[in-house]
């Protein structure tokens, strides 16, 4: 059977905020396509996957096809061979949707290995899932795509991570926003989906309310076959609440009831959704007393902020539940500047047994460190400090820098090595 589309065959799709937003994967993805046969863009549902890629799809007349559309999947199901053997570039949505659809895409760009047959996205970590063949090694390049990151939605640079491990760093600049402390919990509290940028109040809600429910019912299930849905409901919210916690598996699983090896599958599949990212534990065994244990975090500081029932309003005031929201939103930000800085660097925390933390440990390849420390408050103390000059004390001129990032407005020094700076800085920079 040969197939012969003249159009698009699914509904190719619109930016809710009425403007197509640059994004910094937009050059990752170029550059992947013009060197690799199969390109693979993965991240949440409404990130902005199918908006980015049909954005370039057109600037090179790619045909698109969504797996999502129930006649094209039954089409890709019904002749796996055909359906990739159509004119390309071709663009293929929700891949995930058909796992079988990789080997014979495998097929495909074997005869012809010429690079940018295929883009595809997926709204689940396709390579890891148990129904997918591994038919692609050497053929594809994956590219994560997060939600907006602050920088994009106002037009900044979002190069804090760059500029920190490049030969001039942090230390020789002095950064001053105007950021107020409200503003940080709006951003919060928005988070960075394409539709709750776009929305506000109540409409901004039943988004988050319908996308979480919609997730678990639809892809979870589809993972796992997991028959208890207001289990993993649950589970989202308590992890919420324990935003820049460690990862307890036992502790959760006793308040929820489960047994901790169903609370580690649950999280994993709720990875694998892109709902939470475990953050790793770092060491190079400078002390046996590192605790090893993971903290979690959410995709989006929005969706954190929602299943804690936590306004703008509700954030603004004095109290202490901003501090683990807060921390939230600057290492989902972090996270996705990490995936398209220059530099090479991974993300992670530090406690020990002692109690000594540090909230975010980048390290480059290079074995270079600089340390972050993330404050809800307008003004900062020396005491703020503390797990920064541990590991200045134990890395010496590996540690680059020690940054706590607070609310307040002004760069200040804390030493020669340390420095108290505006949040903003991470996309203001």
């Amino acid at each position: 059977m040969r197939w012969v589309y003249v159009q698009m065959t699914s509904r190719v799709p619109h930016s809710p905020l009425g403007r197509i937003i640059t994004r910094r994967a937009a050059q990752a993805i170029e550059e992947a396509l013009s060197d690799t046969r199969v390109v693979l863009v993965i991240g949440a549902r409404q990130s902005g996957k199918s908006t980015l890629v049909a954005d370039i799809g057109r600037s090179v007349s790619a045909r698109w096809l969504s797996l999502d559309d129930s006649q094209t999947r039954k089409a890709a199901e019904f002749d796996l061979s055909g359906f990739v053997r159509q004119a390309r570039p071709l663009i293929i949505d929700e891949v995930q949707r058909v796992p079988d659809l990789m080997l014979s895409i495998k097929a495909a760009v074997d005869e012809d290995g010429r690079p940018g047959h295929f883009l595809l996205t997926g709204s689940a970590r396709v390579m890891g899932l148990r129904s997918v063949p591994d038919a692609l090694p050497g053929r594809m390049e994956t590219i994560e795509l997060w939600p907006l990151s602050q920088g994009e939605i106002d037009g900044g640079t979002d190069s804090f991570v760059d500029l920190a491990f490049a030969e001039e760093g942090l230390l020789g600049v002095y950064h001053q926003s105007a950021e107020p402390r409200a503003g940080y919990m709006e951003r919060l509290s928005r988070g960075g989906f394409p539709e709750a940028v776009a929305r506000t109040g109540k409409r901004r809600a039943r988004f988050f309310s319908s996308y979480i429910a919609d997730l678990i019912n639809r892809d979870v299930m589809q993972l796992a076959e997991i028959q208890r849905a207001p289990e993993m409901r649950a589970l989202v919210k308590l992890l919420a609440a324990r935003s820049g916690q460690l990862l307890q598996l036992r502790t959760i699983g006793t308040e929820l009831g489960l047994s901790h090896q169903t609370v580690q599958r649950y999280v994993g599949l709720l990875e694998e959704v892109f709902v939470v990212k475990r953050i790793p534990p770092w060491s190079r065994n400078l002390t046996t007393r590192a605790v090893a244990t993971p903290k979690v975090m959410m995709v989006d500081s929005g969706i954190a902020a929602h299943q804690c029932g936590m306004s703008t309003q509700t954030l603004s005031k004095p109290g202490p539940h901003a501090g683990g929201l807060l921390e939230n939103f600057v290492v989902s930000e972090i996270a996705r500047q990490l995936s398209w800085s220059e530099e090479d660097v991974e993300m992670f925390h530090l406690r020990t047994r002692d109690q000594v933390e540090v909230d975010i440990v980048l390290e480059n390849r290079r074995g270079q460190v600089v340390a972050i420390e993330v404050k809800a408050a307008d003004t900062v103390s020396g005491d703020d400090f503390r797990g920064l000059r541990y590991l200045h004390d134990r890395l010496g001129d590996d540690l680059l820098a020690g940054v706590v990032l607070y609310t307040g407005t002004q760069t200040l020094p804390f030493g020669p090595k340390f420095r108290a700076m505006p949040i903003a800085a991470l996309w203001e920079l």
